[in-house]
């Protein structure tokens, strides 16, 4: 079977301010337009498509796997824009990041509410 993730709508309120949040904070390169929407394309080929809607934006989780140095670069951002981070996603321990399978993983929130989560190994890693 030979069946992978490809692209996900991420809705939101303004899509030039979510996809901009989302590349300043994990140093991707800037979204590129597709139809109505701004894409943000990750180096293992899926992208995350930002579409405008108005009303409630239902809240989700999106979880990034980087590397050490990424995470440092991450927590400096979060830091020099004075946003509040947690080590779990309740939200119960503010501050803090969470050292899972050996890594370190932090949650953070995005303009439109959804849930960022920045991760140095995958969940389940043995290494």
């Amino acid at each position: 079977m030979s069946v992978q993730l490809n692209h996900t709508i991420v809705w939101c309120r303004d899509k030039q301010k979510s996809s901009a949040f989302l590349t300043e904070m994990l140093g991707l390169p800037g979204p590129a337009p597709f139809g109505p929407m701004l894409v943000v394309q990750l180096a293992n080929g899926v992208s995350l498509d930002f579409y405008e809607r108005s009303g409630e934006i239902t809240r989700q989780h999106y979880a990034f796997l980087i590397d050490d140095d990424e995470f440092d670069q991450v927590c400096a951002r979060l830091q020099g824009r004075s946003l509040q981070h947690w080590a779990d996603p309740a939200q119960h321990y503010p501050g803090e990041i969470n050292r899972h399978f050996g890594g370190r993983g932090l949650y953070f929130e995005d303009p439109d509410g959804h849930l960022l989560e920045v991760i140095t190994r995958p969940y389940g890693s043995l290494e």
